[in-house]
């Protein structure tokens, strides 16, 4: 009996729409009352969507209008914006942090 590998969930990136290996995309999540956040652990509650870890996708993501499908819901584009500057902080401390090392 022939054995198929193992199943890797794919799933769309909000910013450039690419279809990916869902590990390889970060976790966002609506909570229920509207605010964006990142879910490392991929296990929060809420709506989620994906996004590449690249600035520009995360751009993509905030310049968007219009409801986002995978939230069910209009995400205003300050709250999309508030999501990329905190992406962008968390990118440079940990860049940082393996310059360091």
């Amino acid at each position: 009996m022939s054995r198929r590998g193992a199943h890797v969930p794919m799933r769309t990136c909000l910013g450039c729409g690419a279809i990916d290996a869902q590990p390889a995309l970060l976790r966002i999540v609506r909570d229920a009352d509207g605010t964006l956040g990142l879910d490392p652990q991929r296990r929060s509650g809420g709506r989620g969507g994906y996004l590449h870890p690249r600035p520009e996708c995360w751009a993509g993501f905030a310049r968007r209008k219009g409801p986002v499908r995978a939230f069910r819901a209009a995400v205003d584009r300050s709250t999309r914006a508030a999501l990329v500057a905190e992406l962008s902080v968390r990118t440079e401390v940990t860049e940082g942090k393996g310059d360091a090392a």
